[in-house]
């Protein structure tokens, strides 16, 4: 049962709407994420900072919007292994990212995105074809607001493909939101769901339901194979992670489009491994249920 739910926050839970979905209405965002690992001596870090600059197009609404993207993950490996961590504490990745979007008919948007992601430990200070991660989406959104509404709502559909899910076609993407009321609204989809209270103008209080992550190569792969087990070699390729974390959120609007955020919560799902060359699993590091903390500043124009 486990690996079944598993298998569908990795379904759905798309890289996508993980760094792509939340940059739809964040134009520039600056972030912190820490957790610890309980029952161990690990730690995970990571910084992450991207910026949107959309180009008008014509006047009708068609833009052309160009992105990058940098996170560096320290992953403070300290548990006993039979293999050597040192080159296994430091990851970073480097974004680039290129979508076109233009208005239609009753108020639907359309959206095309197509990247290049550098992700890797680095280990061999090169940049190496496994390094190397390529993805692209389509998407329709739906925005309903305005005085003339009394309550706005927000529907986005669409599909997603990367190279590093390990599965050969598109997944979909589906997120809605309303506001139900003047101070209450909800999200529903993926990667976060919640339930938002408007405390005043500038400060907002919200439960949530999210996914979270990364992946990325290690150049210089390595066998995790156990020593009493020589049944068949497990080599290491690349580390993935997956969180599914519930918890609290905090924001503060400085403007109406800048704003500062601290969530704070507990994983559900907390699944941090190594794959082989063919996306399979080869060895946990950890899943073990823990704290999380991810806090920071964004620019959005929703």
């Amino acid at each position: 049962m486990k690996k079944a739910i598993k298998f569908l926050f990795l379904v759905f839970g798309l890289l996508f709407f993980g760094q792509t979905g939340a940059q739809v209405t964040d134009l520039a965002r600056v972030e912190y994420t820490y957790f610890p690992q309980r029952e161990s001596d690990n730690s995970f870090r990571r910084f992450r900072t991207f910026f949107n600059y959309p180009i008008e197009l014509n006047k009708e609404g068609s833009y052309l919007v160009p992105g990058i993207e940098y996170r560096n993950v320290n992953f403070k490996y300290d548990d006993p292994e039979l293999f050597e961590t040192g080159d296994l504490d430091r990851f970073q990745s480097f974004t680039a990212s290129l979508a076109y979007t233009f208005k239609m008919k009753n108020d639907w948007r359309f959206g095309a995105q197509t990247g290049l992601k550098i992700a890797s430990n680095f280990s061999r200070g090169i940049i190496a074809n496994d390094d190397l991660i390529y993805d692209g989406a389509i998407f329709f959104i739906k925005v309903k607001n305005g005085e003339e509404i009394e309550k706005p709502w927000r529907l986005i559909l669409g599909v997603n493909y990367s190279t590093t899910r390990g599965f050969p076609f598109p997944l979909p993407v589906i997120n809605y939101y309303k506001e139900f009321s003047p101070d209450w609204s909800y999200s529903v989809g993926v990667p976060k769901s919640n339930l938002r209270y408007s405390i005043s103008e500038k400060s907002t209080l919200q439960a949530f339901v999210t996914l979270d992550g990364f992946f990325a190569n290690v150049q210089e792969n390595f066998d995790v194979t156990p020593r009493n087990n020589h049944s068949r070699d497990a080599i290491a390729e690349n580390m993935s992670m997956t969180i599914l974390l519930s918890g609290l959120g905090y924001e503060y609007n400085f403007t109406e489009h800048l704003s500062f955020y601290v969530y704070a919560g507990y994983t559900l799902i907390n699944d941090i491994r190594f794959r082989d060359s063919n996306m399979d699993d080869v060895l946990t590091i950890n899943d073990t249920n823990t704290f999380y903390s991810r806090g920071g500043l964004k620019f959005s124009i929703l």
